[in-house]
């Protein structure tokens, strides 16, 4: 499947966590010690926000992120406080530019790590559940891209987490009805630009890694020698697929069946179920 970092804090160059900690994300898309596949190669992206405008940049190929030229340039070169990137290992949809996460509608940025299972079977039905007002929108052929337009069509931008657990409770229900026994398999990030939500979840209770990083003053205390902590905010937070490194104290593990908002002022860790609908 895939790898995601999703950083929310004072503004870094992407280098800084895209290639230099020991277990980066440039790492893991050779050396990935916790996904289904050792390797994860099938393209890449990364979405970023700025002060100029409301709505996330993108970058995003179809080649590994381990030798992209491209990206290494930037990556010196762009700072910010809120960015996403993903390393894509395919579940079976084609390697082209449109099926790389992140994904963006309007001010809006999603990426995943999973799938839906059957998704061939289940396809046609789920797209059609999409708002026929969105459905154009729509460049690729991802499971993905669906759950993140199945969120989007059931109130995304009014509530987060509502939208996302009506997401999965139709992908359960048409899963289902198909005989698929266990539908869903996902860690997924969103953002607004202001907030960062993300949520682990599978149908068979199993689901795949995911990380918080422990509080910056709290690390600061163990940690007083790290540079990088002396230069970030304690509001600063990263949710990775597996950790960076192997800092003592640094990582959390996510609960299953949970989410987590990572936002101004105190961050917050909730139960997550599928809402029927």
């Amino acid at each position: 499947m895939c790898r995601w970092l999703a950083y929310r804090g004072t503004p870094v160059l992407l280098e800084t966590l895209l290639y230099q900690p020991a277990h980066s994300l440039i790492d893991q898309s050779l050396h990935s010690k916790m996904g289904v596949e050792t390797t994860n190669g099938d393209g890449f992206g990364i979405g970023w926000y700025s002060e100029h405008t409301g709505t996330p940049a993108l970058l995003r190929e179809i080649g590994p992120a381990w030798n992209n030229r491209n990206l290494r340039e930037l990556a010196d070169h762009v700072a910010s406080p809120l960015f996403f990137a993903h390393i894509r290992a395919s579940t079976g949809t084609a390697v082209q530019q449109s099926n790389c996460h992140p994904f963006r509608h309007g001010r809006w940025m999603f990426m995943h790590n999973g799938a839906i299972a059957g998704f061939p079977l289940l396809r046609r039905e789920l797209t059609l559940l999409v708002d026929p007002a969105l459905y154009a929108d729509i460049e690729g052929t991802t499971d993905s891209e669906v759950m993140f337009y199945l969120a989007l069509t059931h109130g995304l931008d009014d509530d987060p987490p509502a939208a996302v657990a009506r997401m999965a409770g139709v992908v359960e229900r048409v899963g289902r009805e198909h005989g698929v026994e266990h539908p869903l398999q996902m860690t997924l990030a969103l953002t607004d630009g202001e907030r960062v939500w993300v949520f682990r979840y599978s149908t068979a209770r199993a689901s795949r890694s995911l990380f918080y990083s422990s509080r910056v003053d709290a690390l600061r205390r163990l940690h007083p020698d790290v540079a990088f902590l002396r230069g970030v905010s304690e509001e600063t937070r990263l949710v990775v697929s597996e950790p960076l490194g192997d800092l003592p104290g640094a990582w959390n593990e996510v609960p299953e069946n949970s989410y987590g908002v990572v936002q101004p002022g105190a961050d917050e860790l909730h139960r997550f179920a599928p809402a029927a609908v």
